[in-house]
């Protein structure tokens, strides 16, 4: 049994990365494709532009496209960071969760633009619920894995006070996803909701990218 575990061990992150990998290619695949089909780029060479709403529109929607990359980017880092760093024996929901997240990142695809902005800011809601649900699982299960003895040694488990500002985020996200949908489409509020969220995921990127690097420099005295 012991063989068993320590095979399932070895494999599993090239398995979870490679389908990790498949799903984020369609959806970055998807996402191309919204952008190059866009009737955004066709007014730019032509400055056909009607109004200023038109102009907050295109912006807001060049600028959810690029939230929408940031955030298949930090999935990818913190699926690729958590499998390098450490070692646990997965459960069968480990294998099932790309396949949900990749749902969720379809429809952020297709819910971007100004008509679906509740819709989209729902959806990002949902997947920064989820991430965080899965790095928690997936440090639950390595911190019960003596292979990852030495770097959970002096690290406490998580409290609920930890999780303060992801629900922080997570809430903010659904309280901008309400007000669009009881007020509809509000130019400024939209680019506002926009430009926060991209900073919010900016920042998360930099926090995956720090706990990487700490990983590593950690590593080193061991």
């Amino acid at each position: 049994m012991s063989g068993i575990r320590s095979r399932v061990k070895d494999q599993f992150p090239t398995v979870l990365l490679t389908l990790l990998s498949m799903v984020q290619a369609l959806a970055l695949e998807l996402l191309w494709s919204r952008l190059i089909e866009s009737t955004y780029l066709d007014q730019l060479p032509e400055h056909q532009m009607s109004a200023d709403q038109d102009f907050f529109a295109m912006i807001i929607f060049l600028t959810q496209i690029i939230c929408t990359f940031v955030g298949l980017i930090i999935i990818w880092v913190v699926y690729a960071s958590n499998v390098m760093r450490f070692r646990w024996v997965p459960g069968t929901v480990d294998s099932v969760y790309p396949f949900i997240i990749g749902v969720l990142e379809f429809f952020l695809v297709e819910f971007l633009g100004v008509e679906t902005l509740g819709w989209w800011f729902l959806t990002m809601a949902t997947v920064f619920a989820l991430m965080i649900w899965v790095g928690h699982r997936t440090m639950l299960s390595a911190r019960l894995d003596l292979d990852n003895e030495y770097f959970f040694r002096n690290l406490n488990p998580a409290v609920v006070q930890d999780f303060y500002p992801d629900f922080t985020v997570i809430a903010g996200a659904l309280l901008i996803s309400s007000y669009f949908f009881v007020q509809g489409y509000q130019p400024v509020a939209a680019l506002l909701a926009v430009l926060v969220t991209l900073s919010v995921l900016l920042l998360q990127f930099y926090k995956a990218a720090s706990f990487w690097q700490r990983s590593v420099d950690f590593g080193k005295l061991w």
